[in-house]
This record gives structure tokens, sequence and C-alpha cells, in this order.
């Protein structure tokens, strides 16, 4: 019996695709780079890449990794940036020398950082010069043994380069003090001929691309292994479901503001643009609304991918319905649940529905989407993409039937080959069978339509970004003043859910709320600092001492409830 969701394809979407499981991301970039050579891949700051610079500067950096630094096949590479041109040059250069790239969030703190490096045991680091500093702190603890620093303007033409680089680290000062004494020059690894190039042998789709960190329930992030198979496989899902806006003859455009690091903008912007000949607009700088808007009416636009807040803080800026928004065809939405009120709004600017989707790191990342013919605004997560299967069951594995909530669960090509290091970790979330658990509870409509219902686990979503309790925990318990701890999310004005912080101080000490956010600020990268902290003489515990997260979420809404009915009577 077919999966009642397939029965609901929108018209020209293949219920199954071949694909080469063999096939790696570096033939398909080298294929990439010559079909499309002359047009243009990536623009920031003013200046566009072609696929064919694209194509010769990731070269010569791959030439670098392989001849000066001596790196093999299989190496980590970490890739601490934001969206500047250098990104894709620097992943790909990885991906062409058999390397395995690390994301990492370039506003981690040291010992988000320290522990990602040492979990990766990466051996070579590209990072932005304003996060060196942070890179300082703890690379006498990690196995990194070569740093490429690179300043905002690098790869932007003269004299407009020295001029960038200048305003940033003297006029604006974002760059902070640090001692990487043996770090070269992001510029000074792209000096070498792309000759001298050498395609590694033997790599086939099994190999692994891709360490992508995602929160785990011990409090430590887990590298979600990624292979070439995988990813280029969802590349392929997601073409094929969004291929059909695609016209002849017209440049795909896609704004790309959501961070290359995470993977959503990794695989649906950077690789599936790349795939079919697109241009990414990077915004290094999101959270500038009206510098963001500006550089969106420089270009026909086609497409643009955002989580709830960032579509939220576009349609409540004055500028954004001054925009042309006759070439929009595609607005996708995923990380983080989508807002009706949000968007509503943002169809009655822009005429074009939100497509919302769903996705994890562990799926590299896209699960299901909705079409994009849709009327409306549905609250629902759409339908499994090809070649993917989903499941909804209960605690004991089993299926359950349409309509009653389980937890999700997906198999496909797109499922990782498991966590880095942490063979225990990965079988609890793979079945027999080999769906992966996703850890959220689901309903399934007759139609195949899926809605998140739940959060099996404790889960915070903060502008997009998986919040993980125990991590913030751990973290404030090392505070001298705190003996216990505990977080929830509750409702956010504006980033969804904002995380909720009760502590047990010592006796006689006199921490404060403030102090204690800002000794968080000093250890996690802000979207974790709790917006609100509540002192107790005691959290709520089962009788074998486990802390109770479910009354503390209880009693807030208990109390948002009834300063709500005080406020209408």
């Amino acid at each position: 019996m077919e999966p009642v969701w397939l029965e609901h394809y929108p018209e020209g979407v293949p219920h199954t695709l071949n694909l080469d499981p063999q096939r790696t991301l570096v033939d398909w970039l080298e294929e990439k780079a010559d079909r499309w050579h002359d047009q243009r891949a990536f623009s920031n700051l003013g200046h566009t890449l072609s696929f064919r610079e694209v194509d010769e500067l990731s070269r010569r950096f791959a030439a670098y990794l392989q001849g000066e630094m001596g790196l093999q096949p299989g190496d980590r590479v970490a890739l601490m940036l934001p969206n500047l041109l250098q990104y894709p040059v620097a992943l790909f250069g990885c991906l062409r020398a058999g390397l395995v790239a690390v994301n990492v969030n370039p506003l981690y703190t040291a010992r988000e950082l320290r522990h990602q490096l040492h979990d990766s045991g990466a051996k070579a680091m590209v990072i932005y010069a304003g996060s060196a500093h942070v890179l300082t702190e703890v690379i006498a603890d990690t196995e990194v043994e070569y740093v490429v620093i690179t300043n905002v303007g690098d790869l932007l033409p003269a004299p407009k380069r020295q001029l960038v680089n200048f305003v940033v680290r003297f006029l604006k000062r974002m760059i902070r003090p640090y001692s990487l004494p043996d770090a070269v020059d992001f510029r000074s690894t792209l000096s070498d001929s792309a000759g001298t190039y050498r395609k590694p042998q033997g790599l086939s789709g099994d190999d692994l691309a891709v360490l992508q960190y995602t929160g785990g329930t011990t409090g430590l992030s887990k590298g979600a292994m990624l292979s070439h198979a995988n990813l280029l496989a969802n590349v392929a899902q997601v073409n094929a479901w969004f291929g059909r806006t695609d016209k002849p003859g017209d440049e795909q455009i896609i704004i790309t503001a959501l961070p290359l690091y995470h993977v959503y903008a990794l695989t649906v912007n950077c690789f599936c643009y790349f795939d079919k000949g697109g241009l990414n607009v990077l915004i290094t700088d999101p959270r500038d609304t009206a510098g963001m808007i500006k550089e969106m009416s420089r270009w026909p636009f086609t497409a643009i991918t955002g989580v709830n807040t960032l579509f939220q803080s576009l349609v409540r800026h004055p500028d954004f319905s001054a925009l042309d928004f006759s070439t929009l065809r595609v607005s996708s939405a995923g990380g983080m649940a989508m807002q009706e009120d949000t968007a509503r709004h943002w169809a009655a600017v822009t005429g074009k529905q939100v497509i919302e989707g769903y996705g994890l790191s562990e799926t590299s990342p896209v699960v299901s989407s909705n079409p994009l013919d849709q009327a409306e605004f549905n609250g629902c997560i759409g339908l499994p993409l090809p070649n993917t299967e989903v499941s909804i069951r209960d605690d004991d594995g089993n299926e359950l039937p349409l309509g009653e909530a389980g937890e999700l669960c997906a198999r496909g090509p797109q499922v990782m080959l498991g966590y880095w290091n942490k063979p225990d970790a990965t079988d609890a979330v793979m079945t027999d069978d080999g769906f992966i658990m996703t850890g959220d509870m689901a309903t399934m409509d007759e139609r195949g339509y899926m809605k998140i219902v739940d959060r099996k686990k404790d889960i915070i979503i903060v502008s997009g970004f998986k919040v993980f309790p125990i991590e913030i925990e751990n973290v404030v318990t090392t505070h001298p003043d705190v003996m216990e701890a505990a977080v929830i999310g509750i409702e956010g004005d504006d980033s969804g859910e904002a995380v909720k912080l009760f502590a047990v101080i010592r006796a006689g000490a006199e921490l404060t709320p403030k102090q204690l956010r800002k000794w968080c600020k000093k250890n996690m990268t802000a979207y974790k600092v709790p917006t609100y902290v509540d002192f107790l003489e005691a959290l709520p515990k089962s009788n074998v001492g486990k802390i109770l997260r479910r009354e503390l979420r209880e009693k807030e809404q208990a109390e948002r409830t009834a300063a709500a009915e005080q406020a209408i009577a």
C-alpha cells in the first residue's frame, strides 16, 4: 500500500528520485562549476563571485590544505565564519580536498568552542578575525595545528577590501585583541596555483562530508555525521519539491540571511542554489533589518528562507512594504514554528504564502514541506519529501493510527550516518528498521499532512536555534552562589520561545538575577542566555530527586493565566 501522502503530492513532483549513493560532493562541485561557469554564484558587500571564480578559488584553497598543511582525506577542518564570500570558498575547498567541514557558530563562547573543537578533533580552523580572541583562550586545549584568519573584506576588490577591513577593525572596533602567532592570512592561502590541486582518490558517497553539531540531552552538543550522499540526496529532494518555480532563462536569486553554518541555510541556500545555477545574496548581519532591506532592494530576488523571527522583523519594519515582490516565488520557513500572525502579515505584504517545512541537523536537514501552491497558512509542516518515509509511533515503537499524536520518526537517504564518536547516542535515536526518532510529537491527517503538537524532549526553540535546558543548568550551577537550577521555555514576544531560569541560591548569598544573567552571557551564546530569572527556595522534585520541569511549566502557565484574567477584570 502506497503511503497516504503520495496521493496528495503536488503535480510535477516525483514520488521517487533516482539517486546515486556513490556520487560525491567533489564530483558534484566540478559538474556544477562547469555547467554554470559564467553565472553569478555568491554576492556579499557589493561584490559578486561567478561559478568560475568560486571554482578557481576553492581549488586554490584545497591545494593549500593539501600542500602547505598536509591534511589528508577525512581530517576535520572547523569553519567559524559568518555569511561572507569566504565561507563557500573555504567550505568547497575543504570538500574538494576530501576533508570534513565542521561548522562552528562564530558567536560561541570559549566553553562552547573548546568542546566542539575537542570533540571533533579538528586539525585546522578557518576563523573570522572577530572570533579569534575566543580561539586564543582554548586552542591549547585542542588538536588544532593550523589556523587561517580572515577579515570581513578579504575577497572584495581593492581598494574596497582595505577600506572595509580598516573600518571594521579601527572605526567600529569589532576585532578584539587575539594572540595566534602561527596563524596565516586567508588571502595568502589563495596564492598557489589551482593546478597543484589533487582530486582525492577513493572517495565515495558513504564518506563523511560535514560534522553538523546539534544539542544533546547530556548538555553537550553532538556531531551529526552527514555524508556526501546524505547531503546530495537532500539537495535533490528539495530541488525536486521547489524546482517547479524555476523559469527557463530566469536567474534564481535567493536572499541568504540565515547563517550558512546552520544546516538549513547550508543545504537549502548554499547547496541547492549552487546545484541549479542560482545566486546566493549573503547577508552578513541580519539583525540590521534596515540594512538587510536596503540590500534586498538591489535585487530582483526570487526566494528567501528564514525563521519566524526573521520574517517577523522584516514585516514589522516600515521600509519593507516598499520593496518590489513581483519576482518573489518562494518564501520558505523552518527551524522553528511559524506563527500564524507573522505568516498572514507576510502574505498580505508580499502577496506570497510562507511555505513551512520541517527538518533537523540529523536529516541534512529537510524531511517535509508544504506545497508551493498552498492557499493559506495551515500550521502544518507539510508532506514528506520524495524518497522519505515517516512514521508516527508510540513509546513502544508501535505505529499509531492517523490523527493520533506520537513521536515523529523518519527514514530516507538524507538521514545521518550517526553521531560522531557516540555509538550509544546513535543507537538511542535509531530504530531497528532504520528510522530516526526526532523527539518531536506530531499528528498526521488523512492526506499525509503533519503537524507538530509538542516536543517529547525539553528542547526550547529560540529564534530557530535549539536550546537544551540541561546545558544552561550545567553552566548556571558552576556559579559559586547557585545550588540548583532548572530551565524551561515560555512564550516569548518575538523569538517564539524565551528561556526562563529558576535557581536556588546559597543561604546568605547576595546574588541578583541581573548578576546571574551576566554570568550566563560570559559562558553561553546570546540566544541561550535566560531572558527571565526567578529565585526559589526549592525546586519541585520527584520522589527520587529528579527535578520536575513539568511542574515549573504548569506553575508558570497558571500564573500567566491568572494575570491575564486579572487584567481583563
